[in-house]
């Protein structure tokens, strides 16, 4: 009886968040070593349902640039990046729209929809949702179909979610020719959560979260405010991978999302530890 006491406490310690955060939207971004890690995937899976069932409307967008690189290989093209980018001629953005849409983005709502969470999965062509265009770069530099969101259509998400659907969305968007641009994944999910007014967006990464110092483990960040991240930028304390998380994090704060998240997703159901519990397991960033 013992442990059943507790369990009901447990869950009478999540009641404030969940009155909290009941009826809102929550924008979470999946990559890295929880999306090739069946075990980690199915805790994902379950947190994402347990959140719709506790009335949160979770909003999901998927990375997979392990698995684009996979199959480049197994097809026998190279993959080559430049200052952490892929380059994406038109072979390998059909690659990488067949690997994001196709394999990994239907592979999850498979997970989600085994333990009725009602998922559908689209892509950022769907409804024109993150409207795309070539990015730029100095010197004239071409990364081929590498593109930048030039503008978030939120009513496909609004019309799933008002029938109880949970979106999950791989980063390909759509250009004004209706071409494909390979997003980079943390950068759609922040302009999404920005579109939407999310109260959070989270974002699961393979590292525990930020550091002030990434050789002494004790300096570690829970929070941060968004003020104080340039000065880690400068000193390139924050750099390659987790700049672009960092960058989606500030623009979603700056356009009305309520807090943002960088959490270690290879912890078992992260998501609803940092959610629901004062601790967290990650850094999470506020105005």
């Amino acid at each position: 009886m013992k442990d059943y006491i507790n369990k009901a406490k447990l869950l009478l310690e999540s009641l404030p968040y969940i009155k909290k955060f009941y009826n809102t939207i929550m924008v979470i971004k999946i990559g890295g070593e929880p999306m090739i890690n069946p075990t980690l995937k199915e805790y994902i899976a379950l947190d994402i349902v347990l959140m719709k069932y506790v009335g949160i409307k979770p909003v999901i967008v998927h990375g997979g640039g392990k698995q684009i690189t996979e199959l480049m290989k197994k097809l026998g093209k190279k993959a080559i990046f430049i200052n952490g980018l892929r380059v994406t001629d038109k072979e390998t953005m059909n690659i990488t729209e067949m690997v994001l849409t196709g394999l990994i983005n239907k592979d999850l709502v498979g997970i989600i929809n085994l333990h009725e969470g009602n998922a559908v999965g689209i892509s950022g062509r769907d409804g024109n949702l993150i409207q795309a265009e070539k990015m730029r770069f100095p010197k004239n530099k071409d990364y081929g179909y590498v593109g930048k969101v030039k503008k978030i259509n939120p009513e496909i998400i609004y019309t799933l979610i008002a029938k109880e659907f949970i979106p999950v969305i791989s980063p390909v968007g759509i250009g004004k020719k209706g071409e494909a641009y390979n997003i980079n994944a943390d950068t759609a999910a922040g302009a999404i959560a920005s579109a939407l007014n999310a109260a959070k967006l989270i974002i699961l990464t393979d590292v525990k979260g930020i550091y002030k110092d990434p050789e002494d483990k004790d300096s570690f960040l829970p929070t941060i405010r968004k003020t104080e991240i340039k000065s880690l930028i400068k000193r390139k304390i924050i750099s390659a991978g987790m700049l672009p998380k960092v960058e989606a994090c500030i623009n979603a704060l700056n356009s009305g999302v309520g807090k943002t998240h960088i959490i270690d997703g290879r912890i078992p159901h992260s998501i609803l530890l940092e959610i629901f519990t004062e601790a967290g397991v990650g850094t999470e960033i506020v105005k």
